[in-house]
């Protein structure tokens, strides 16, 4: 089974827990951004993805494989939008090429929450360090990491989703492009259900990042759990990106592991 799967901190406890079970075996893991996910996913590349939710109104089906995601329900901390100024005085916002959820999450924000038009614009390697003016940019994953230091505005996207919507968000889940066993299923959700119970561990052994609390990082921006709230703020996000070609979204799972 081809796997591809984000590359950045929030995914290390599944990558973890994969590699601690006998399911690795049957599994050929790349690790990319998260924008190549979902290209893998589309042309064929990938069996299963940790996918950004917001390319699903682009597969022919999309089916949820587990029980477990990339979401918040609140802060997320690593998806934020950096800028010199106030909101209301930007005027331009580089998105991250990273990205597709937050992309897309960008935009519904703007358009429907602050209610704003806005000149958004493709960004390129290294912006992040670059943004000056009234120019704001949507930063994702570990290269967010300290520019809470360098910029005085952050915004945390999750955190504004919850307080618009009152739901948590899905960042990325695992998504197949058409179905797979149960039997699949249930042993890929013990595998990412075991990384997360050995937290502590993995914490132990990944790099210390002076300044930045993995810990906290893990057990309060990151939110793993693809609950009943999470399949409804999906639902939702999604409703405002398929516009009138709709989605056809399969949820696999029968039962938590």
């Amino acid at each position: 089974m081809r796997l591809s799967a984000v590359s950045y901190l929030n995914t290390k406890p599944f990558i973890y827990g994969i590699f601690r079970s006998a399911i690795s075996e049957h599994i050929d893991l790349s690790l990319d951004i998260p924008s190549m996910c979902a290209q893998k996913l589309l042309n064929g590349t990938a069996d299963i993805a940790l996918t950004p939710v917001a390319i699903i109104p682009e597969l022919p089906q999309a089916h949820i494989i587990s029980n477990y995601c990339i979401g918040s329900n609140g802060p997320v901390g690593t998806v934020c939008l950096y800028s010199n100024v106030p909101l209301e005085e930007v005027d331009r916002v580089l998105l991250d090429f990273h990205s597709k959820t937050s992309v897309a999450l960008t935009r519904i924000l703007f358009s429907h929450y602050w209610k704003r038009d806005m000149a958004f614009e493709p960004s390129y390697a290294g912006f992040e360090l670059e943004l000056t003016g009234r120019t704001a940019g949507l930063v994702i994953g570990d290269r967010t990491i300290g520019l809470d230091k360098r910029y005085p505005y952050v915004y945390d996207l999750g955190e504004i989703w919850t307080k618009w919507t009152s739901l948590p968000f899905v960042f990325a889940a695992w998504i197949s492009v058409k179905p797979v066993s149960q039997a699949f299923v249930q042993e890929f959700n013990l595998a990412l259900k075991a990384g997360l119970d050995h937290l502590p561990e993995l914490i132990k052994i990944l790099p210390t990042i002076p300044g930045f609390d993995l810990n906290a990082y893990y057990r309060n921006n990151i939110s793993y759990d693809f609950n009943a709230d999470k399949r409804k703020a999906l639902h939702l996000f999604l409703s405002y990106i398929a516009g009138e070609n709709g989605f056809h979204l399969v949820d696999n799972v029968e039962t938590a592991p």
